[in-house]
């Protein structure tokens, strides 16, 4: 167990503890896209981004291959990033609406994005043993954000499932609650309130079809901000 945030990054970007993942994330690193042919990839585990000290916490899948695992930071660098920092952007918590680089000058007030698997994933797929494998980081990160965090929004299913397990492992007694956009678990632990709300990943594949549209991401992140709130 790390006892800050900082020394859990650290660990976090040296793990080689999956070898499909660390051959895949490192492969596209050398191939790349042809688009960004001429630049260094990251080609490693991606820490969290944001408030070490968060009311909201934000859960996604996995790292994008020509993304995250591209420029080091979650959701940046791909459509995904832009949909999700450009909502937090009207909503008042992300400082501008794109995240194209670590260094572009991205900060988020009082909230933090983290995922359930730290690797690219070939097809965004990890599997069990690699979800399980990559558990005891987020478990930690969860823990070390537990004095201010209150809400948690948790994009796609895979998210959700894992949000909810590393809650339980924690003692959170969450009601049970399937996964939708909009669902939401309200429940208490240690006296205090919390709020779970589910939304549709903002992959290309939701997007592009209007399955989530920024509308619906937009009421989402609100409703968990004002829960913690940040608004």
């Amino acid at each position: 167990m790390y006892k800050s945030i900082e020394l859990l990054d650290k660990a976090i970007v040296k793990c080689h503890k999956c070898p499909r993942l660390v051959q895949w994330r490192e492969e596209v690193a050398v191939v790349k896209r042809k688009a960004y042919e001429n630049e260094k990839y990251w080609g490693k585990p991606v820490p969290g981004f944001g408030s070490s000290k968060p009311k909201m916490l934000i859960v996604g899948l996995a790292p994008g291959a020509h993304g995250a695992n591209r420029t080091g930071r979650i959701f940046t660098g791909d459509s995904s990033g832009d949909w999700l920092y450009g909502s937090l952007h009207r909503i008042g918590i992300a400082k501008i609406a794109i995240s194209t680089s670590r260094d572009d000058g991205q900060e988020l007030r009082d909230t933090r994005i983290s995922m359930a698997v730290r690797c690219a994933p070939p097809e965004n797929k990890p599997t069990t043993e690699e979800r399980d494998a990559c558990a005891p980081f987020f478990e930690n990160e969860l823990e070390l954000i537990a004095p201010t965090v209150r809400s948690f929004v948790a994009l796609g299913s895979f998210g959700w499932q894992v949000l909810i397990k590393s809650l339980k492992a924690q003692g959170h007694k969450v009601p049970s609650g399937k996964f939708g956009h909009g669902s939401t678990l309200k429940y208490l632990h240690d006296g205090v309130s919390y709020l779970i709300v589910g939304s549709y990943h903002p992959s290309q594949q939701n997007t592009f079809t209007g399955k989530l549209t920024k509308p619906m991401l937009d009421s989402v992140l609100k409703k968990a901000a004002k829960f913690a709130g940040l608004l």
